[in-house]
């Protein structure tokens, strides 16, 4: 017979007794120390996560502003794309415009020159964009320019430094007492800057037209101005306030040529190729330079001669003269590139219309990378000048590296 005790503990006709309900004073349950704890692991991952994502965006704010002084020390003189150069380009068009500089005098400076605006002479350096476009243009003009060394310095002029001789050498053995050689020569030229410019004008109603373009007119204009005032100073300039020409240099035979001169070929016949074999002198030119230069010659001409030349042949009835197979590809005389540049002098009396050599090792141009721009509203209203300068300069570096065809007799 079951008793009441006998029932309790059997858990029989007795309904469970409610959990005791936890009250200000009591002690925490399991489930709650274990949902405190989960609160505050989640509380200290969302820490971290904040903490290593506020140091990684701090490292990349640094790193990002490493990479652009390093971009800004090592840009080139005429760089695109940047923020500061679209900035200038805004600030430089509205200079142009309106004469207002205040955009370029709160610009920030620049380790180079091309984008800072210098306003000490009362002018201002172009934007990048502008000075790049300029640059381009006078490299793929048909000028000496496309084929001879250019460097840019920050000096009112340009040494170079020309071994013009071996060194001496003698044959020994083991046992032989050594014999002083003789020392190279050196020979330094000295290529000082002159400076160029160029005036091109606008009307102030077509500046104030925001559809003009204004940097591009600009650009084409000083380009054009350039490219013909250089290109002729670097062939026959005298060097008075001017790049010397090569053609400006004493010219004697190749076979008394010395150092500090050109050595020619003459044609036979005095203003004109020889009538019994024209296509000789052109071969004995090509010859008459050392093979160290031949591998990057070039020759150089105008068109006028270039129009005589190409009819000629050689002994088998071969045409000396082949034209490009692609657009942008020169012609061809004898296996090498021809410039044709009009400012060689045409076939006449004594005249060397012909140059054949490597311009890269025998010519130096030398040029400040700023070009700056002075707006003058005054001196021709209703229109507003541009006074555009540049420095620049050139001579021969290597007097054995260019010969000449001279139309002569001897």
């Amino acid at each position: 017979m079951s008793t009441p005790e006998t029932k309790a503990r059997a858990g029989i006709g007795m309904s469970a007794a409610p959990a005791p309900v936890q009250g200000p004073g009591t002690a925490p349950g399991p489930v709650h120390e274990m949902k405190t704890a989960l609160g505050g692991l989640m509380d200290d991952l969302t820490a971290f996560r904040t903490a290593i994502t506020d140091q990684l965006k701090a490292q990349e704010e640094k790193l990002t502003m490493l990479d652009r002084k390093t971009a800004l020390a090592a840009r080139p003189a005429l760089s695109t794309g940047t923020d500061t150069d679209l900035t200038h380009k805004h600030a430089f068009g509205g200079y142009l415009r309106s004469g207002d500089d205040d955009g370029l005098r709160h610009l920030p400076l620049e380790a180079k020159g091309m984008s800072t605006a210098i306003d000490a002479d009362g002018g201002f350096l172009v934007d990048p964009q502008t000075s790049a476009t300029i640059q381009s243009v006078l490299r793929a003009n048909a000028s000496i320019r496309s084929i001879s060394t250019v460097v840019n310095v920050e000096a009112n002029s340009y040494d170079v430094l020309v071994d013009h001789s071996d060194l001496g050498y003698t044959w020994t053995n083991e046992t032989a007492s050594l014999i002083e050689t003789d020392a190279p020569k050196i020979s330094r030229i000295s290529i000082p800057l002159h400076e160029l410019s160029a005036l091109p004008k606008a009307s102030q109603r077509l500046l104030d037209d925001s559809a003009f373009d204004i940097e591009g007119w600009l650009a084409a204009r000083i380009a054009d101005k350039f490219t013909r005032a250089e290109a002729g100073a670097f062939v026959s300039g005298d060097g008075v306030d001017k790049p010397r020409g090569f053609l400006d240099h004493p010219m004697v035979p190749q076979a008394s040529w010395a150092w500090g001169s050109l050595g020619y070929i003459a044609s036979g016949q005095d203003g004109d190729f020889s009538s019994s074999a024209p296509s000789d002198p052109i071969i004995e030119l090509v010859y008459a330079l050392d093979a160290q230069y031949r591998s990057n010659a070039s020759f150089v001409m105008n068109s006028k001669t270039a129009g005589a030349v190409r009819k000629m042949k050689d002994a088998d009835g071969r045409f000396l003269w082949s034209d490009g197979l692609a657009a942008a590809e020169p012609a061809r005389l004898m296996g090498y590139p021809v410039l044709i540049a009009e400012q060689m002098p045409d076939i006449g009396s004594g005249t060397a219309a012909v140059a054949f050599g490597d311009f890269a090792a025998g010519y130096t141009i030398a040029e400040r990378p700023d070009l700056r721009v002075l707006r003058d509203p005054f001196s021709a209203k209703p229109h507003v000048l541009f006074y555009a300068t540049k420095r620049v300069g050139g001579d021969v570096s290597d007097f054995a590296a260019i010969k000449l065809l001279r139309f002569s007799a001897s």
